[in-house]
């Protein structure tokens, strides 16, 4: 277990974790819930546990793997506050062999797999997820769309500065490679000590396929069953959703 940070938002990783709707992580626990029973189950770059504590609330019983130390500390605190169990493993969802334990489920939302820089680290993940699956299980996950990545962030720019004393400026261009994006995402925090604004930056690239290759590169791991959908689950799957749902069976 990693210790629980700060309630002082003084790192990226909390300021982040700050971002996201709350009613997005509830639409993914109803997919999850869904389409499966409570059961034990692996959240796969589960980053700072929102979604894990709610399904945890539910009587998952949840393993949360991440590459980020910060993260972690950050699932920690909101399982603490949630008064549920959650077990923290700090890993690479690309090679995290190590782990022998096998699950009926795994799932991983909120773009993570987008994250995966190339093709071959996009099948090394899928693959470690295929070993690290029980027979007959199912992995469940989402993906941003070339739509999304086009259209959707094409000249994105962002500015919420309700706070004039932790501003955050979100601005996307284009990525190198095709079907890909860059975000370029800063807080600005006040410090008090300083009497000036400390400056939190990271840049995410997030890479995303056509649905065709999604779907070769799952049938290719051994993959059964895929079904694909939109709106957490709600609608179909189309080129013009701005991200797709996968449902596939380890055969």
């Amino acid at each position: 277990m990693t210790e629980p940070i700060n309630d002082d938002y003084t790192t990226f990783a909390a300021q982040y974790d700050a971002l996201f709707d709350p009613e997005l992580y509830q639409d993914w626990a109803a997919y999850v819930e869904r389409l499966s029973q409570p059961s034990k189950m692996l959240d796969l770059a589960g980053g700072a546990g929102r979604l894990a504590v709610l399904l945890a609330q539910q009587g998952y019983q949840v393993d949360l793997l991440d590459l980020s130390p910060d993260m972690l500390a950050l699932a920690q605190k909101h399982a603490q506050a949630a008064d549920v169990d959650l077990r923290l493993l700090e890993g690479d969802m690309r090679d995290f062999s190590d782990w022998t334990e096998r699950y009926p489920l795994i799932v991983s939302f909120a773009d993570s797999l987008n994250y995966l820089p190339s093709k071959p680290d996009l099948m090394a993940a899928l693959e470690q997820v295929y070993e690290h699956l029980e027979e007959g299980g199912r992995f469940l996950f989402d993906v941003i769309t070339p739509y999304q990545v086009e259209v959707g962030y094409d000249n994105y720019y962002y500015n919420n500065d309700d706070d004039p004393e932790n501003i955050f400026m979100w601005t996307s261009f284009p990525g190198e490679n095709k079907n890909s994006v860059d975000h370029d995402l800063k807080f600005f925090v006040y410090d008090e000590e300083l009497d000036a604004f400390k400056l939190l930056r990271e840049v995410h690239h997030e890479q995303t396929y056509t649905l065709k290759d999604y779907l070769k590169c799952l049938k290719k791991v051994g993959f059964k069953d895929v079904k694909v959908s939109a709106d957490f689950g709600r609608a179909a799957a189309d080129d013009e959703a701005d991200r797709w749902f996968f449902e596939a069976r380890k055969g």
